[in-house]
């Protein structure tokens, strides 16, 4: 199934996506875990789930096996990430042949984060400085429905909003079908952000990104990685249970779910989970918004 075409159908007729992240694990442990937690979150019957893309190889081969066996045995739509970092234009055809030659009919095409060790994206050598300039690249070579990702409070690298908005509008030029958020805590950013990007004719789905928070230090680093904020007075009751790890859990899940319910009132078309591999907050999230016929 091509996402883009789901949500050309699904959305004029009221139905939501929903859809959750995972990222390829480095162990057998961890990748055990992994898919228990996908077999939990099955029943919750997902548009579709995603999966991370390692820098230079480190778990790219994870990903391409970890969404084919996604898709073609456990029976979920499935996309895989795609970075720059590190690959030539013919490693990564490479990659996408695999995706391909899998059934994979998903990709979100992404810059990537520098590796570790370097403050700077490096354009690889005869490889992809930008989304944008990968994404071109698909469409020219394959026939994959294309995710692009966006930032309510800018790409770390970019100037501006203002700035980072004309970078988006290259990737909706290359031929994204929809686009996905960073995560945010705060809706006045998505709402804001979608006024911008329509002002600047973006028309397509604009799916908003939700992280639930379960660990305080670790939702701190992430935070100050990706460049989103956290409202002041949601920081303040996280610092107050930081010590207190079930308190820190009940807190996330509350607050996702009146952070979700909103801004599918509002009309937002679904809900991209960021589920760190785990599916108990992802779960409790899900049931209390279906409670509300709001997914």
């Amino acid at each position: 199934m091509r996402i883009g075409d789901y949500l050309r159908e699904a959305l004029p007729e009221g139905r939501k996506s929903v859809s959750f992240e995972f990222f390829p694990p480095k162990t057998p442990k961890g990748e055990e875990a992994l898919f228990r937690a996908i077999e939990e979150l099955r029943p919750l019957e997902p548009t579709y789930v995603s999966v991370t893309y390692g820098a230079g190889g480190s778990t790219r081969d994870k990903t391409v096996e970890i969404v084919s066996r996604i898709k073609n045995e456990i029976g979920i739509e499935a996309m895989a990430h795609l970075t720059c970092v590190g690959s030539s234009r013919s490693e990564l055809e490479g990659v996408l042949g695999r995706l391909r030659d899998a059934g994979i009919e998903n990709v979100l095409p992404l810059r990537g984060d520098p590796p570790t060790g370097k403050e700077h994206f490096e354009r690889p050598p005869d490889g992809f400085g930008y989304a944008s300039e990968l994404a071109t690249f698909i469409r020219q070579q394959f026939d994959f429905c294309m995710a692009g990702a966006c930032y309510p409070e800018k790409h770390t690298d970019a100037a501006d909003l203002e700035s980072d908005l004309d970078h988006l509008e290259l990737k909706v030029a290359a031929g994204v079908d929809f686009l996905i958020t960073q995560l945010f805590f705060d809706n006045a950013r998505y709402f804001s952000f979608i006024e911008k990007a329509r002002g600047r004719g973006i028309k397509m789905p604009i799916i908003p990104g939700i992280m639930p928070v379960t660990n305080v230090e670790q939702i701190e680093r992430f935070t100050a990685m990706c460049g989103a904020t956290i409202p002041d007075a949601y920081a303040r009751s996280l610092d107050a249970r930081r010590d207190d790890p079930e308190a820190v859990i009940a807190l996330g899940v509350e607050y996702a779910i009146a952070q979700c319910s909103e801004l599918l009132k509002a009309g937002a078309p679904g809900v991209h989970f960021y589920t760190l591999n785990k599916s108990s907050a992802t779960r409790r999230i899900m049931q209390a918004l279906r409670k509300e016929n709001l997914l």
